[in-house]
């Protein structure tokens, strides 16, 4: 990572964005979690520890399918949203409020770690020993990405393009949802029994919820003051309408995931 990444992913907190987090944010579609299963991710009993949830969607959709699940964030206000919709969607998900890499669990307590939208800011050098302490001896370790794709012409890189006028330190744009550099990170922490996968799908948006699923974003309103945030918000509005009429919006993602084991 180079210092100017690291300069801007220290301004970044989601904490700030948390109701626009939770209600706007979509989370993986409920036959990524049917895939999972039939991976052995996520079944009845399993004790799954879920990195960086943020607003629980992956925690959610584990423990909806039985799995007994811990939540881990370091934002107090993002643990608090989480708690809300796990309470609405009927499930009881423990809740701890630590950084990845020292995440002050019991080791080997769990079956399965998972990190979901978050692998990218961890700090890997402090994150491999952890996992492998915390993970039970041939435990498994679940990356996942769900990544909009800025395909020439779409409302995606036109909304790229505008956070970028205001926030030229954003440092995530142009992404190809297909982050294959996280292969070498998971091997030099020492897992091996590789597995991926990756597919396309388009998630539709609202207006509005595109509008929130951007403030929500670390180029907005996790890094932007509240004034930035709003100019931004107001331009992003009147390019819809301008140059994105349809409502709802496709929005082209990509699905990308790693599965790895530790070793027994």
């Amino acid at each position: 990572m180079t210092p100017a990444e690291r300069s801007f992913e220290d301004r970044v907190d989601f904490g700030r964005t948390a109701a626009d987090y939770s209600r706007f944010r979509q989370g993986f579609p409920p036959e990524f979690f049917e895939r999972l299963r039939g991976l052995g991710i996520g079944v009845p009993g399993q004790r799954v520890l879920d990195l960086g949830t943020g607003s629980g969607q992956m925690a959610r959709g584990l423990a909806l399918g039985g799995a007994r699940v811990t939540a881990l964030d370091r934002s107090a206000e993002l643990l608090a949203a989480a708690h809300r919709l796990d309470r609405e969607a009927g499930v009881t998900i423990e809740q701890v409020r630590a950084s990845a890499e020292q995440t002050g669990l019991p080791a080997a307590s769990f079956d399965v770690v998972t990190a979901a939208q978050c692998w990218h800011w961890f700090e890997q050098e402090r994150l491999g020993p952890e996992l492998l302490r915390v993970l039970v001896p041939g435990g498994r370790l679940l990356i996942a990405q769900l990544d909009w794709l800025p395909r020439p012409g779409s409302v995606v890189a036109a909304t790229e393009a505008l956070i970028l006028a205001h926030n030229p330190d954003w440092t995530m744009a142009g992404m190809d949802g297909l982050p294959t550099h996280y292969v070498a990170d998971v091997e030099r922490a020492g897992f091996d029994g590789l597995e991926t996968f990756s597919y396309d799908l388009e998630l539709h948006y609202s207006h509005e919820a595109w509008r929130g699923r951007i403030r929500a974003s670390a180029g907005v309103a996790a890094s932007l003051d509240a004034a930035g945030t709003e100019r931004f918000d107001r331009e992003l509005s009147a390019l819809l309408a301008r140059d994105f009429s349809e409502d709802p919006l496709a929005v082209p993602h990509r699905v990308f995931a790693i599965l790895a084991r530790r070793p027994a």
